[in-house]
């Protein structure tokens, strides 16, 4: 009793950070410390809950999203090869989720003229709309024609921010200290094909 006190009190991956930390504790909830798995999901449910909303989905789909990765990876403990790979498990996980979620969303339901008329519009000019909507498809236009890796790269670091580059690196399996050139080259690369299509963020 003593000695399972003492564990609990001073886990084995107490101080480490990173992968090494993620599959120390992996291996422990793998052995059943529950501990071990609410470390991991603390840690990691910042980077899942950011792929699924940078997938486009609303808050409460995001949640579940988030929800049914996590329970997936319970299901998975055993079966993960690379503990240290887990972020990027996760990654790949919650994106494919998102996309099946966003799949099976029913459409909106249209808006008739008489209700129309009788709903304040909250929107912007008609003009400055039309500005916004052009704009946004350059950009997005521009976006899809970046390399897969810049798209992912971008997406993550836009989401996460600057305090979650190391869940970034770990998540595309890059250095850290190249986060930040990398995301620079991608920009300057996003900008460029602006530039060739007459327009500009």
């Amino acid at each position: 009793m003593t000695e399972a006190r003492t564990a609990e009190a001073d886990p084995s991956w107490e101080g480490l950070r990173g992968p090494e930390l993620f599959e120390a504790c992996l291996e422990a909830a793998r052995a059943g410390n529950r501990q071990a798995l609410n470390r991991l999901v603390a840690e990691l449910t910042p980077l899942v809950w950011n792929v699924a909303r940078g997938q486009g989905l609303d808050t409460h789909s995001a949640e579940d999203v988030v929800q049914t990765v996590w329970l997936a990876l319970v299901s998975h403990l055993d079966r993960l090869r690379e503990p240290k790979a887990l972020a990027g498990w996760l990654v790949v996980t919650a994106r494919h989720e998102s996309q099946r979620v966003r799949g099976r969303k029913p459409p909106p339901v249209p808006l008739t003229d008489e209700l129309a008329e009788t709903v304040q519009s909250t929107e912007p000019a008609p003009e400055a709309e039309v500005l916004r909507t052009e704009r946004d498809q350059r950009l997005w236009l521009a976006f899809r024609r970046l390399p897969q890796r810049c798209q992912e790269l971008l997406r993550l670091t836009v989401l996460a921010g600057r305090a979650e580059y190391r869940l970034v690196a770990e998540a595309l399996q890059m250095p850290r200290g190249s986060i930040g050139p990398n995301r620079g080259r991608c920009l300057k690369t996003m900008r460029e094909l602006l530039d060739i299509e007459g327009g500009s963020a």
